[in-house]
């Protein structure tokens, strides 16, 4: 997704090297997963997370302080500036995780995993532990699955009547997968 419209904003430390923010295949890769083939012009509410309003490559609240309306239309301009921003600001929060200098493609896939499930889930999963270790393979694998196998991060879950409900959702499965795959693949 390099175009002229999506140019580089910049580099950003992490434990002590020197990463592309917003790289372009992390600005690709969240589309391909936020709104596939076209980005999302639209505010709908995501289904997914309980109702919240969200546009462009996934847009919330919850990543830019720019109100977001549900039926709102936004423009393309709108949504390069706002994501721009909002992916800097969540790989400045996760940079501070890492304890050892992962690769480009390790921190895209991280800041993928925290753009889905916030800064501090990624930041306290057992990928982080894993990469904060050395063991970036590992790392890698714990994206999408525990060390016994089981899928991780692909649920959504809510309170109801006091219980926690958790559904699994395969789209987040073949998310996770994707993270998983592409992140350990220049390993």
């Amino acid at each position: 997704m390099a175009t002229a419209k999506r140019a580089l904003v910049g580099s950003i430390v992490v434990a002590g090297a020197t990463l592309v923010a917003g790289s372009p295949y992390l600005m690709g890769f969240l589309q391909k997963w936020e709104s596939g083939k076209a980005r999302v012009l639209v505010v709908y509410a995501d289904s997914l997370a309980s109702g919240l309003p969200t546009v462009c490559n996934g847009l919330t609240r919850h990543v830019t302080s720019t109100p977001i309306i549900v039926g709102e239309r936004w423009t393309d301009e709108q949504c390069d500036a706002e994501e721009r921003l909002a992916v800097v600001a969540v790989q400045k929060r996760l940079a501070s995780c890492f304890k050892r200098p992962p690769s480009q493609m390790v921190f895209d896939m991280a800041t993928s995993h925290a753009w889905n499930l916030g800064p501090a889930a990624t930041c306290g999963s057992g990928a982080m532990a894993a990469w904060n270790r050395g063991q970036w393979t590992l790392g890698c694998q714990r994206i999408a699955r525990g060390d016994d196998g089981t899928l991780v991060w692909s649920y959504t879950c809510k309170t109801v009547g006091g219980q926690r409900q958790c559904t699994f959702v395969q789209g987040l499965a073949n998310r996770r997968a994707d993270e998983a795959q592409t992140c350990g693949e220049v390993l």
